[in-house]
């Protein structure tokens, strides 16, 4: 309802199809004035001339403008003058008189001057409100549209690491440029999926459940149960929330390659929230790793990489075995996160 007046004042003064219609619906409201200010003669004390004819004024400039709201004024002035200010049913002129009537003329023209601004500031308003309505909507469309452009260019690089992998013999560059290309399309896929122009953060509950099922597709496993628990309300801004959508993606395949590469099982990917901060881990019930692994001094690129996100998130990444057999990746942040 708010919002419905505003647009309605927005739209003020009103244009008709035709200018004189403004006038005549003038001369309407001095005329209701005037039959007003004659059903209150009995109950008002003697003067007050112009009480009920300022209303009809400041109606007409507030519906019409400012030169209806004129005519508003001086045919309202001169009706008070002929019926209302002694000796009435005549134009009289003395100096009382014309004094009463140059406060009339003052009331009335600053009444109809603040009226006009407003409505003048109010179009302006209106403007700038379309104008911004119209930048945000190219903004947005230039958006989707980088978005696109940069997603599709990740994937073209993929592809050609794909293509050139055909020519290289050795087995562990073929690798390489496997992970270096598959690492490419997930990014491409994270960017598009995370941002958005409004700067709002994800859902990571349902980010997190759609990540994790392309990377099991992606993966080409079906024997293995992939369960993920997370706050359903938590949001997670995109500068955040990217760097730990890598992180996931690199434990779950690292859990999929070597915690389980041949048989199925089971990977728990969960993050919780608390006053220190947030837990992310990920979890299987695979081989294991070694009770005295370092992590930090591993040579593989994916932990190298997820250790490079989780300090530029101010945080720590680590590998450990799980106490239930298999290994448990662990990211812990800040609660600024």
């Amino acid at each position: 309802m708010q919002r419905k007046n505003i647009r309605f004042v927005e739209r003020l003064p009103l244009v008709l199809r035709r200018p004189w219609y403004a006038y005549l619906l003038a001369t309407v409201l001095c005329l209701l004035a005037l039959a007003i200010r004659c059903m209150a003669e009995i109950a008002m004390p003697v003067g007050y001339p112009f009480v009920s004819f300022f209303p009809a004024v400041i109606l007409t400039s507030f519906l019409f403008g400012v030169r209806p709201g004129i005519y508003a004024a001086i045919l309202c002035g001169l009706i008070s003058w002929y019926f209302f200010i002694p000796p009435r049913m005549g134009f009289a002129f003395s100096p009382g008189v014309m004094l009463a009537l140059s406060f009339y003329g003052v009331v009335v023209a600053v009444d109809i001057a603040l009226i006009h601004f407003m409505q003048k500031a109010n179009f302006d308003l209106a403007v700038e409100r379309e104008r911004s309505r119209v930048l945000a909507e190219n903004r947005e469309l230039l958006f989707h549209e980088l978005q696109h452009r940069v997603s599709n260019n990740l994937q073209v690089v993929a592809a050609m690491l794909s293509l050139q992998r055909r020519h290289v013999d050795h087995d562990l560059a073929r690798r390489a440029l496997d992970d270096a290309s598959a690492r490419l399309s997930l990014v491409g896929r994270i960017s598009r999926a995370l941002y958005n122009p409004s700067g709002e953060g994800q859902n990571i509950s349902a980010f997190l459940t759609t990540l994790t099922a392309d990377v099991m597709e992606a993966s080409g496993r079906d024997d293995i149960a992939m369960t993920v628990e997370a706050p359903r309300d938590l949001i997670l801004e995109p500068d955040v929330a990217v760097p730990l959508a890598l992180i996931v993606t690199e434990a779950v395949s690292n859990a999929i390659e070597h915690g389980l590469p041949h048989r199925g099982g089971r990977i728990h990917v969960g993050l919780d929230v608390s006053e220190e901060g947030i837990a992310l881990h990920v979890t299987d019930d695979g081989k294991g790793i070694a009770s005295d692994f370092d992590h930090s001094g591993a040579r593989s690129l994916g932990l190298r990489i997820s250790n490079a996100l989780a300090g530029q998130l101010n945080g720590r990444f680590s590998l450990k075995p799980s106490a239930q057999g298999g290994a448990i990746a662990r990211l812990d942040l800040p609660a600024r996160a």
